[in-house]
């Protein structure tokens, strides 16, 4: 009887032997399979690109639709509640009127944006195509302006106005040669392109009109996806990380929207008090001027810097007294940004300070362009929101104290 128990005893360690070398060495097998895998991948580096590049390029309609869900949800919302509001006591149906007011409610923010980017082309592709034609003809003859201005006040005494005069002199030869023969060669060119442009041009109205209606879908079942998206985290993870993917989802959602649509309303409503100022002052070139500062005001921090320098030279090229006025004007516009009209509006979305802002920003741009600018504050955010929850729960393990201002007379902690 004795040796039947050893037996059984052995063979149920036997298996459990067997089973955690199969898992190690299946682990060591998936582990040698990345690496080889990683390997080839940086060998194909450029293959990998540009096929993730058409994959892209197919998916842009959707792409496209997600994103302007996105940007309008909390328009669909907005309406959507209203409605629920007004009509909740007279509804027999709760369920009818809830479709009833998701419909209007996709139905007015579509009706809302469309009519906003109408007019908003109508009153501005004009104004520019007048303001920069005016530009093109009239920047020679601002720039001799301003060398004859040089030369009658004799300020060409110092070693920096000759420097500002050879400047001046050089960029007029350059842009009346440049506008007498690479301006019609240019045409030329483009001419020779237009077929090739009209037909990158309704690819992507097609895009867009795809993207819409994905739009629609999307707003239509947004409980129903987000659900799903639930459904499958917490079937493939184990409770505590689904749940920790869903906190980090919702703050993901808070810093980006927060962000992103609080800095376009901002950016906005900027251009318009820009337009608004420049209109009462008389300014040059003033819808120009407006929408190159609202633009560049959607990057943080170096936004107002980007858009202003070119602008302040255009005027001032046109009449340095206005342009003085510019300059003026545009930091009690900045000011006013700054202090009042963005903390309203966004608030303390990203939680970063002075320094990561600026950080998030040269690193996001210099990897990603115009469009890294943008977003490397909120993804930055993300990531330290993320840190901080990782080095919060190793010092929760040491039973450390968690806020940074208990460490600032800290010369040593010593071992309990």
């Amino acid at each position: 009887m004795e040796e039947k128990n050893k037996q059984k005893n052995i063979a149920p360690r036997t298996q459990m032997k067997i089973k955690q070398y199969f898992m190690r060495g299946l682990t060591s097998f998936l582990v040698v399979v990345a690496c080889i895998a990683c390997y080839f991948a940086f060998l194909r580096v450029d293959d990998i690109a540009e096929f993730l590049g058409k994959i892209g390029g197919i998916l842009q309609p959707i792409i496209l639709g997600l994103v302007f869900a996105y940007l309008l949800n909390p328009l669909v919302t907005r309406i959507e509640n209203i409605i629920i509001k007004t009509f909740e006591k007279k509804a027999k149906s709760k369920q009818k009127l809830q479709k009833f007011s998701r419909s209007i409610g996709i139905i007015g923010a579509l009706l809302l944006a469309f009519a906003v980017v109408i007019l908003l082309l109508n009153m501005i592709i004009p104004e520019l195509y007048r303001s920069i034609r005016d530009m093109i003809m009239s920047l020679p003859m601002q720039i001799n302006n301003a060398i004859d201005f040089l030369e009658s006040e004799r300020i060409n005494d110092t070693a920096f106005s000759a420097t500002v005069k050879s400047v001046l002199e050089n960029g007029a030869e350059s842009i009346q040669l440049w506008l007498k023969t690479d301006l019609l060669t240019r045409i030329n060119q483009m001419m020779s392109f237009v077929t090739v442009g009209v037909f990158s041009f309704f690819e992507t109205m097609f895009d867009i009109a795809v993207g819409v209606i994905v739009s629609v879908y999307v707003l239509n079942s947004k409980e129903k996806f987000t659900s799903q998206c639930k459904k499958i985290t917490y079937a493939l993870l184990s409770r505590e990380r689904a749940n920790l993917v869903l906190q980090v989802t919702r703050k993901s959602h808070e810093i980006f929207g927060g962000f992103v649509i609080g800095k376009i309303i901002d950016s906005i409503i900027i251009g318009i008090l820009c337009f608004i100022g420049l209109s009462i002052l008389d300014m040059p070139y003033t819808l120009l001027v407006s929408v190159i500062v609202g633009v560049t005001n959607v990057v943080p921090f170096f936004g107002p810097y980007i858009g202003a320098i070119p602008s302040t030279i255009l005027i001032l090229l046109s009449d340095p007294v206005k342009g003085g006025y510019f300059i003026i004007f545009i930091l009690v516009l900045q000011q006013f940004d700054g202090n009042i009209l963005g903390p309203k509006i966004l608030g303390d979305s990203t939680g970063l300070s002075a320094f990561w802002v600026v950080f998030s920003i040269l690193l996001g741009g210099g990897l990603f362009g115009f469009v890294g600018m943008i977003m490397g504050v909120p993804t930055f955010a993300v990531l330290y929101y993320l840190f901080g929850m990782y080095i919060e729960k190793k010092l929760e393990k040491k039973k450390l104290p968690k806020e940074s201002k208990e460490y600032e007379k800290i010369q040593s902690i010593e071992e309990e």
